[in-house]
């Protein structure tokens, strides 16, 4: 009797790719190695699981949420007041495990709430989620026996017996159990992308008639998906506190909401790896960009005012058109354009931006004087020569980019004519 066996090649791409990942959050550390650096390392470890479990009801399920912050910010306060029973000594876990309680802590507030707000979609299930999200956030402050009042809830992470010389008091190994976590959050969230829970959920999002027509409940697939995503945002709320050893009532607010929704945006909502860039962006944005600048709120809403009107994909879209002329041999093609688009965007930038910063120097520290800083020249904010040369650098590079632009335009256009023929030829073969 014969028998056959078959295997099943391995991915090698999927391998090299996960590998690369792991080898990146491994090392990174050592090369960004101040404390500031490691701080702000964890907390995109921390983002990139929030936004991760945010794009599960968004970009998977259609699932337009504005109460996110809800299954972070309550798994956080169960995390720190797991991490208080540890130091009491009423909680036999070891401080590693504190992120799994408010993984569970996120996920069982997924399964109270998301028995109601699943029941709709569309508009409806947004506006049940903000209304959610805004009770949560006064339960924070009517309750102070559980969410500590105004002053939060705190604790101490460095615990018990060390474990092989790990106390968790340097940030080094904050981090790397925060990479630890997110590596397998990650990988669990992609593996979850390709069950077939989570093609049901695709399909929930593009036809939910169809879907029911075959037979399938759509607001189970949708309860189903919201308690795994609120899981994941616990995990992410109790790194977060075994972080920063503070949970206050901001991390249930709707600024920690729309943040999720923004900077997931930002980042690509329909693309796996797009809320990953949106949690670096957002970590940037919030820690270092905001100390650039305090009219830094007001550069974020135009940076996605223009990505809605230009590339509504975010920036994970960009990147897969540009990999795709590349595959094809043009992109070589496109770099002198590129270049030319970011110098004249640059001037446009330096123009503008330096106009912003006059008129909030005149708004918030005119009593220190007229004169500021600005990319290292000095602007006098009541002086007509510096509002006289911004204008005239703002329009001059308006005008310049609108040249390149139509370059480009053209030039893209041709690519994308001579890819569709090239794909035409390679299918008749």
């Amino acid at each position: 009797m014969n028998s056959a066996y078959e295997f099943k090649p391995i991915n090698v791409g999927r391998w090299l790719v996960w590998g690369l990942f792991a080898l990146v959050l491994g090392v990174v550390p050592w090369l960004f190695n101040s404390s500031l650096s490691i701080t702000i390392l964890s907390q995109m470890g921390i983002a990139t699981i929030a936004c991760l479990s945010f794009n599960m009801l968004l970009g998977q399920g259609g699932m337009l949420s504005f109460g996110h912050a809800v299954y972070t910010g309550l798994g956080a306060y169960l995390a720190m007041h797991a991490l208080n029973g540890i130091n009491g000594g009423s909680l036999p876990i070891p401080v590693s495990a504190v992120p799994l309680m408010g993984g569970l802590a996120g996920m069982g507030f997924a399964i109270l709430f998301g028995f109601v707000t699943t029941r709709k979609s569309g508009t409806t299930f947004a506006m049940i989620t903000l209304g959610l999200g805004e009770l949560v956030f006064a339960m924070s402050l009517m309750i102070p026996e559980f969410f500590g009042g105004e002053g939060g809830v705190s604790g101490n992470r460095v615990t018990g017996a060390p474990f092989l010389g790990i106390t968790y008091g340097p940030p080094i190994q904050v981090y790397y159990l925060t990479a630890v976590y997110t590596f397998f959050a990650v990988a669990a969230m992609f593996a979850f992308t390709r069950t077939p829970l989570g093609r049901m959920l695709n399909a929930v999002r593009d036809n939910p008639e169809r879907v029911e027509f075959v037979g399938y409940d759509t607001q189970r697939i949708r309860y189903t998906a919201f308690v795994i995503a609120g899981f994941f945002a616990g995990v992410s709320g109790g790194l977060g506190a075994l972080n920063f050893e503070i949970v206050t009532a901001e991390v249930v607010g709707a600024a920690r909401s729309g943040s999720y929704l923004l900077f997931t945006f930002l980042g690509g909502a329909t693309f796996f790896f797009g809320p990953i860039i949106g949690a670096v962006l957002m970590v940037l944005a919030f820690v270092l960009f905001s100390e650039l600048t305090k009219a830094w709120l007001l550069y974020l809403g135009l940076i996605f005012l223009f990505m809605v009107m230009y590339a509504p994909g975010g920036v994970a879209s960009l990147i897969m058109m540009n990999l795709r002329i590349a595959s094809f041999g043009y992109l070589r093609k496109l770099w002198v354009s590129y270049l030319a688009l970011g110098l004249t965007a640059l001037v446009v930038l330096v123009g503008a931006g330096a106009m912003i910063e006059m008129v909030y120097h005149l708004q918030l520290d005119s009593a220190l004087g007229s004169e500021l800083r600005f990319m290292g020249s000095t602007l006098d904010s009541k002086g007509l020569n510096s509002w006289f040369g911004s204008v005239f650098v703002m329009l001059t590079g308006l005008g310049l980019f609108e040249l390149c632009r139509r370059q480009f335009a053209r030039e893209w256009g041709q690519i994308q004519e001579d890819i569709e023929k090239e794909i035409k030829r390679r299918a008749a073969l």
